[in-house]
């Protein structure tokens, strides 16, 4: 099988940057770990570095209230060298699962479901990046880099997420679910991808047969391999955590009440500092109706290109979930590519791109204010959050706006081009 250069090339090339910061900055991975838009409560690596010594001297790893991930997270890494004494074994991990993130975009790219799927025919197909030029901007991508020096345990998720599209696209719709499955039982989140995921397994498997499947049939298949897996893999967690249900409370609990009020790049945690706790749970439900309520209307609306709600639902997150960091983002910003064709149809990329860049550079600087400096409170570090939001919020629904005029002038190519307006 020949060697692609251009890839080697570039996946060589991310792995050389990442060990040369870790060789000429040592203190880096620490300093990443501890930042807030990097690492949170659920993510955080020196978190599972807590539950990684309780587990290894037989404690139940979720006493203490600290430890927030996955059970099974915890036999797989035990495996690995101490990251005190060897930090490179952990290092090289975390390289590894970036070059499989970017391989999985490649196959992405060359199913090319983002220009021409099974209802929809894009009128630009000449305006796209080939595989390897999409892993080069995931894999340099500082965010990127960022979380994997962090080692936040937020990339597995992703990891999880990509080849579950990845496998969607090339028609492997069982491995997709389960990959799906994965993703959701490490952040419980992802499971709000199950319909566009199971439309585009449909799509592809009714492109590639002479007879369409039962709709019905399908979905239900699909749910059942989801919801078994999910099961399975929650038995395996209660088995490793000495037959206790404890580990469902302290991991998807933590999702769903938001317990801990640490601050991030998110939206909840302030807000939940300053309301009364009389109407704490009113607001989890309304903040979780927000989230979830975007997935029924974008797959209905844009059926016709389930790979982009995904992605869209995916941006979505990173606003509104719990404890959103700058992995869920970078996941965004990959997946972001597969339509370049839509970039002439944008409107305010400029705004939102200035609004991230401003919030990038000042986020950390009203962080130490507030912290370290005493010369700032919350609202400096809160303000700037909401610029990020308000940043990703307008990429992600100009690219919403492209994507449905794009639609439009499929149907009515004799309007490509032209301005319209509705009155």
């Amino acid at each position: 099988m020949p060697v692609d250069r251009r890839k080697a090339a570039v996946f060589a090339g991310a792995v050389a940057l990442r060990l040369l910061l870790i060789a000429t900055f040592p203190s880096l991975p620490d300093l990443l770990t501890s930042r807030v838009e990097v690492s949170t409560p659920i993510s955080s690596f020196k978190r599972l570095q807590e539950g990684l010594f309780l587990y290894t001297h037989n404690v139940s790893p979720y006493d203490g209230g600290v430890f927030h991930q996955a059970p099974l997270l915890l036999p797989i890494l035990s495996l690995l060298p101490n990251s005190r004494a060897y930090p490179l074994a952990t290092h090289l991990l975390y390289m590894t699962i970036d070059l499989l993130n970017a391989n999985a975009l490649i196959r992405i790219s060359e199913s090319s479901e983002s220009i021409t799927s099974r209802l929809h025919n894009t009128l630009r197909k000449n305006i796209r990046w080939d595989g390897v030029a999409i892993a080069a901007w995931y894999l340099f991508n500082p965010f990127v880099v960022s979380t994997c020096l962090a080692r936040s345990t937020t990339i597995f998720t992703n990891t999880s997420i990509l080849y579950a599209i990845s496998n969607a696209v090339n028609g492997n719709n069982v491995n997709a679910m389960i990959a799906l499955a994965i993703a959701s039982y490490l952040s419980l989140y992802p499971a709000l991808l199950f319909p566009p995921l199971v439309l585009l397994c449909y799509d592809r498997l009714a492109s590639n047969q002479k007879v369409q499947p039962k709709k019905a049939g399908f979905v239900l298949e699909r749910l059942g391999i989801f919801i078994a897996t999910v099961g399975t893999l929650l038995g395996a967690s209660f088995t490793i955590t000495g037959f206790s249900w404890e580990f469902i409370s302290a991991t998807y609990g933590a999702h769903l009440l938001v317990p801990d009020l640490t601050p991030n790049s998110g939206l909840w945690w302030y807000f939940f500092i300053e309301i009364f706790d009389s109407f704490r749970g009113f607001f989890l439900g309304v903040f979780w109706l927000h989230l979830a309520g975007y997935v029924g209307g974008l797959t209905i609306r844009l059926r016709r290109q389930p790979l982009f709600v995904i992605t869209s639902l995916v941006g979505i997150f990173a606003i509104f979930k719990p404890y959103p960091s700058i992995a869920d983002v970078s996941l965004y910003f990959g997946l972001l590519p597969l339509y370049r064709h839509l970039s002439p149809l944008t409107r305010y990329t400029f705004f939102a791109a200035a609004a991230l860049l401003y919030a990038t550079l000042l986020g950390p600087a009203f962080y130490h204010l507030w912290i370290y400096a005493g010369s700032g409170n919350a609202n400096f570090f809160y303000a700037i959050t909401l610029v990020w939001s308000l940043g990703l919020t307008i990429l992600v629904a100009d690219y919403i706006f492209a994507a449905l005029r794009d639609e439009w002038e499929e149907d009515h190519p004799e309007m490509k081009g032209k301005e319209v307006r509705q009155i």
